[in-house]
């Protein structure tokens, strides 16, 4: 009896610790970007940063996602044996000045369940436009990540984004982007230009 209340004793913390309840948002600010988080969708809300390193050369092989012991973001098993794609929300590409600014692009606080043509076409494309702007100009982006009543939820817990908001601020004008988080119907992002 005795070595089960001992059990107890230090087991009870940790349950304590997992019933903690999820959070609607959590900003956290990085060198790089910062991000508000939603724990109870496990997913970004929205992601903003300047684009660093339009023309670097970092290699991001060897590399992949990791969670955030403070806060409960989506995981690997989230993005197993379906569609989506872990999109990153500030591009591991405008980040590649060196491996460590780069592997930094890789939290999960930083990563969405896109739509894998969506992420791999157009949108791919579009992160190439705000390169070149930043060859000329400083360029500042925030992706926002839509969400409604009818957003799906995942078996594993985490929430699909109904759609992406992207404004790319340069020379002081800014261009505004929305996608519907599906495969797209062409990959011309300026046709996804909704002000600007």
């Amino acid at each position: 009896m005795k070595k089960f209340l001992l059990s107890l004793f230090f087991i009870f913390p940790f349950i304590l610790l997992s019933q903690k309840p999820l959070r609607d948002s959590v900003i956290i600010k990085s060198d790089i970007f910062t991000v508000v988080y939603s724990e109870k969708l496990e997913q970004p809300l929205s992601v903003s940063y300047t684009v660093d390193c339009p023309s670097g050369n970092a290699s991001r092989s060897g590399m992949d996602f990791f969670t955030c012991d403070s806060v409960k973001t989506s995981d690997s098993k989230d993005y197993e044996n379906n569609i989506w794609d872990k999109g990153h929300m500030a591009p591991a590409a405008d980040f590649n000045c060196d491996k460590i600014m780069l592997k930094k692009t890789f939290s999960y606080l930083n990563c969405t369940l896109q739509q894998q043509d969506l992420n791999r076409t157009t949108w791919r494309l579009l992160e190439a436009y705000e390169r070149e702007l930043a060859l000329k100009y400083e360029v500042s982006v925030i992706v926002i990540c839509v969400f409604s009543k009818k957003s799906t939820i995942l078996k594993s817990g985490a929430t699909v984004p109904d759609g992406y908001y992207k404004k790319i601020t340069y020379n002081g004008k800014t261009e505004t982007y929305y996608f519907k988080n599906e495969k797209p119907s062409t990959t011309d992002f300026k046709k996804f230009l909704v002000k600007g």
